[in-house]
């Protein structure tokens, strides 16, 4: 329950930072992907804000043996960089230079944008279906 309580408030707490930096308009995140026309330096700004309060938060992890509301750390394993990393990457950048949004804010813009934003989340969900189904190698039982 503390858990759940905890997930709640940090990412309503995300969201509304989302909220409030502008990062849920696409307009902005559009801005600031074009560098070659009427550039808006915002959302690197709200990058750089993010560094210091996350680096703090990783120099205090790795000295506490648990987190506060688990039994252990879940941290995601190391893997080496290759053509599905990079093509995910592209994928990834194509889809939020064209739309403005990336799933983070998609989610937050629910509660100021639902239309344009439940469209993105169903694309999103569809082609998260389509990587499972008939892009994930299937083990053998």
């Amino acid at each position: 329950m503390r858990q759940g309580i905890l997930s709640l408030v940090s990412g309503t707490l995300f969201g509304a930072g989302l909220a409030v930096s502008g990062m849920i308009d696409p307009a902005r995140v559009r801005a600031f992907l074009d560098v070659a026309g009427a550039w808006d330096p915002t959302l690197a700004f709200v990058m750089g804000g993010a560094i210091l309060p996350m680096a703090i938060a990783w120099f205090i992890a790795r000295r506490r043996s648990a987190p506060i509301v688990a039994e252990q750390f879940h941290t995601p394993a190391t893997s080496p960089i290759d053509t599905r990393l990079i093509g995910g990457a592209a994928l990834f950048g194509i889809g939020w230079g064209l739309v403005g949004l990336c799933p983070g804010p998609a989610i937050a813009a629910l509660a100021i944008q639902p239309a344009p934003a439940l469209l993105f989340i169903a694309a999103m969900a569809l082609g998260a279906a389509i990587h499972r189904f008939a892009l994930t190698p299937r083990r053998s039982a």
